[in-house]
Order: structure tokens, then sequence, then C-alpha cells
């Protein structure tokens, strides 16, 4: 029996199109197809592998807009956001690695110690076989093809279960890359919610790439553990802001609100914690007042902020803020949620007088809510930017750039931005990824290629000599190692006893 996924404009409410859902007992053909296709791919040149991400970055400027309509579409989230913030940074990436891989992929000589006399040493890079992306609705291109296209330059297969929540993106990405004329079942792309992703996750890839929530990163971790799969987990954030009183408090506003905001809060970056200096509190808390409440909601080419994606989303985040409420914090901008409508546009929310243990500080919102807490020492905001059980990006914010400097080396957190907010993520040479419940691994970089791959040590010796020192028998060789090994070792190198120490070994 046929199971759909229904695509609907979350912002408009407007039926799009049905997207046919993968069948469970596809999965088993879906890997027999990539393994098949593994034969082949894996064995091309990367130069020849790079030809079809060229073809495919060709593709998606030629249909640029259309790609940026429905991720709107999907999403509910603003053209320019879906412009800058999904389709440049895939872009970006794919740039970034047609110009790089071949060297970061390429076997590397490396050194080899002197005991290892006359050996050379390198070291190869071996694709996995079948990587399995699993991606989420928040960023539905970025999250999804990003990896991708990582896992394929290293010479691997790929099979991509894009979110249910957005399956019009997952549907799209899908045409993109059979417009780029990539090898059948290179990329496969299967449609569907939990089972499918479940069935995937069970069906023995040799790579796992999931990006989502704690909760179901934890069950996948648990499957793949079972099997000694490898993984990459890219999960939640609570990022905490911190501006100090010698900041640019301008900048530090602005920067606050769009790091609050974009995407309607949609992002596991989102700056979900601001940490202000006492003495400037209440003037801050003016400022970004002011400056959330210029913001334009809509979907058009000219707003500003746009609809939550996904319903389950926006209760999550209504609790979160009836919570605080509840606790005597105080609503300094935004609607009261008793209040909101069935819509899926959330004003706003910015929320003074907070503490620790409510859930809009310790747990993530995923939403357009700004919580906002003085601090007085640079000791005390670094104990609360660190109490948290996530540890995925932070931001500081002050002129003293030696102070910067320092707190940010003792912030717990897969990155830090200085006098700057989320954008660490679109620098494709740094690593990318959490500490604590944010994850487990990084891409990005030259790493976010070589996860994708087996590192092989490869030591040749030309086979000229008949033995090896080290080589039976050992009779009479102790007293030579022994001297050999102490010459060589000490602070000072006794160079002339261990050549005659290594000569004896020779002969023996």
């Amino acid at each position: 029996m046929m199971t759909l996924l229904q695509a609907v404009n979350p912002a408009t409410g407007e039926y799009m199109e049905d997207i046919e859902e993968t069948k469970i007992e596809e999965v088993e053909l879906y890997y027999h197809q990539a393994r098949t296709s593994f034969e082949k791919w894996s064995t091309l040149a990367i130069s020849e592998r790079l030809i079809y991400l060229k073809k495919l970055k060709s593709v998606m400027v030629e249909n640029m807009d259309r790609l940026a309509q429905v991720i709107v579409q999907d999403t509910g989230k603003v053209p320019t956001e879906a412009l800058v913030a999904d389709i440049m940074p895939t872009l970006d990436a794919i740039t970034t690695i047609v110009k790089h891989a071949e060297k970061i992929l390429s076997p590397k000589r490396v050194k080899t110690p002197l005991l290892l006399i006359g050996k050379k040493s390198y070291v190869e890079y071996m694709p996995r076989g079948v990587v399995l992306v699993i991606s989420p609705w928040n960023y539905p291109l970025q999250l999804a093809v990003v990896p991708v296209i990582s896992a394929l330059a290293g010479g691997n297969t790929v099979i991509l279960k894009p979110s249910e929540v957005t399956p019009l993106v997952g549907k799209y990405i899908e045409e993109i890359f059979q417009k780029a004329g990539f090898p059948k079942d290179v990329i496969q792309v299967a449609h569907g919610g939990k089972e499918v992703g479940a069935a995937l996750t069970a069906g023995n890839p040799d790579y796992i790439f999931f990006t989502g929530s704690v909760c179901t990163g934890k069950i996948i971790q648990e499957v793949a553990a079972k099997k000694l799969i490898p993984t990459t987990l890219e999960l939640g954030g609570k990022d905490p802001l911190i501006v100090f009183k010698d900041a640019n408090l301008k900048r530090a506003a602005k920067g606050a609100v769009w790091g609050a905001f974009t995407n309607s809060g949609q992002v596991c970056m989102s700056a979900e914690r601001i940490y202000v200096e006492e003495s400037i509190y209440d003037d801050f808390l003016n400022m970004v007042k002011i400056e959330t409440e210029k913001l334009i909601q809509g979907t058009d080419k000219d707003s500003d902020i746009g609809s939550m994606t996904f319903p389950k989303q926006k209760e999550i985040v209504k609790q979160h803020v009836k919570d605080a409420l509840e606790k005597g914090a105080v609503l300094v901008s935004g609607t009261p949620p008793d209040k909101w409508d069935d819509s899926m546009f959330i004003q706003p929310v910015i929320l003074a007088n907070l503490n620790q243990d409510m859930e809009v500080v310790c747990e993530e919102t995923f939403g357009p809510v700004m919580p906002i807490i003085p601090f007085k020492t640079e000791e005390e905001v670094i104990k609360l930017a660190n109490e948290s059980n996530y540890g995925l990006n932070a931001s500081v914010w002050t002129s003293d750039l030696k102070k910067a400097r320092r707190v940010a080396s003792r912030l717990v957190s897969g990155a830090v931005t200085i006098n700057e907010v989320l954008v660490s993520v679109a620098n494709h040479y740094l690593p990318f990824g959490g500490t604590k419940d944010s994850g487990i691994g990084r891409y990005h970089s030259e790493e976010g290629l070589r996860i994708f791959c087996h590192e092989k040590a490869i030591i040749l010796d030309r086979g000229k000599l008949n033995k090896e020192i080290q080589w039976y028998p050992y009779k009479g060789k102790y007293l030579a190692f022994l001297q050999l090994f102490q010459s060589y070792f000490r602070e000072r190198k006794k160079w002339i006893r261990f050549l005659q120490s290594y000569l004896k070994l020779l002969r023996k």
C-alpha cells in the first residue's frame, strides 16, 4: 500500500503536493544498489568525481530562484533567508570541496622515525562504503546536501533521508542530482518519517551522518554502537551570547536580535541565552526591544521573519514561554502565549527576570524567543554559560579583544564568535560540531571530508635488505639494542654509539 507525504506550506496552510513515501521493504534494495554503484564510483579518480559536483553547482545556480521558492513554500521562511542561509552556504561548500578535495584526500607522505631508517610512510584515504545521511527540516537544503557531497567526494555512495516535515525540498534535491547527471544509485533519496529512518539505520550502513534532535541522535547512536558503525551526530544547542559593558552596544543589540530570531529561531546555533553585564542591562534590554519591534513578519521578499515550520515545535516554544511566565519571568516584547492564534507565526518574544531553572533557559527552545539575563563578573558569566547540557556555539561581545579571547578559551563550546554571531558555520575552512549533548564529531574543513574515509597507514620498504634488525634471531642482540636506544633517546644523543650499535645489529 502506497503511503504519501503531504507537502503543505506552513505559513499559509496551502496544500502543494503529495510525495510517495519509500516502502520499508525497499530499504534492502536501496543498500544493494548503493553497494553495487560503490564498486565503480569508488574507483574513479577524485578529479573525476569532482566533475559531477561542478555540474551540481551549475544546476543549482541556474535554478536558484526556483530552489529558493521551494524552500520558502516548504518551510515558511522568508526568501532572503532561503537564499542567504540555505542556498549560499551549500554553493560555497561545493566550491570549497571542488577546490580542495583532491589535495585533502590524496595520499600524504609523513615522517618516518630514524629507528625505521630506509622506509617511507604514507597515509591514504579509503572510502568507507555506503553513507546514510539523515537531515532535518530547519535548513533542509544545506544540512542535507553538504554532508552528501562531502561523502561523495571521498568515493562513497549515499542514501539520503531528508526530513518528512519538508518533503518538497527532499524531492527537489533528488531532482537536482539527477539533472547534474550523477551515475545511477550513487546518490539515492529515501522519503519518509521515523519508520523509514529506523529501517535505514538498521540496514547496516558503513557510516551514519545525522542532524537533528538529541533524543533521536541517542537512539541512532545506540543502534550504531551495537554494530560498531561510526557516526557523526550534529544535535541541538542552547547557545550563550555574552555582552560586556565595553562592547559596541548598537552592534551587539542588532547581532543579538538577528542571532535569536533568524529563521524564526529555528537554528541549532540560535542565540538562546543572552547574558548582559549588569551595569548596561536596562539599556541593552531597551535597545533589543526597539530593534525587535521593527521586524516585519511574513514570507515575501521584504519580510524579516517567517513562520515556524513544524507544528509540534510551535507547541514546545509555547510551553517554554508559558513556563517562564508562570515562574515569574516578564514579557518585554511579544504576545502572551495564551493569545497566540492557530497560525504558524509567532511574534518574537523577549523575556526578562529569568533564572537558570526555567525551561526557556536550560532546554532548547528552537523558536523566536530571547531570554535576557544579567551578570556581574567575568567569572560568573563563564559559569552561567557553561551550565548547560549543550555546547555548540557561543559569542562574546567586547572591545577588549584580550578579554574576548580569554573568555572564548574557557567556554565549553564547539565554536565561539567574537563580536559576531552564528557565522562560524558559514566558514567551510573551520570544523563544525559541538560538545556535550550537542553532538559527536565534526564536519566542514579538512576533517569534514576525511570523516567519510578510512585513514590507511602505509609503510614502504624497497626490499633490498634480506632482513630487519628486530627480526629473529634475538641471540646476542639485547645489549646492542640497549646501547642503540640509550644513545638515541637520551637528551643529548650520542650519534657515534648509535651508529655503532645499529651496524652491529645489521651484522647479527
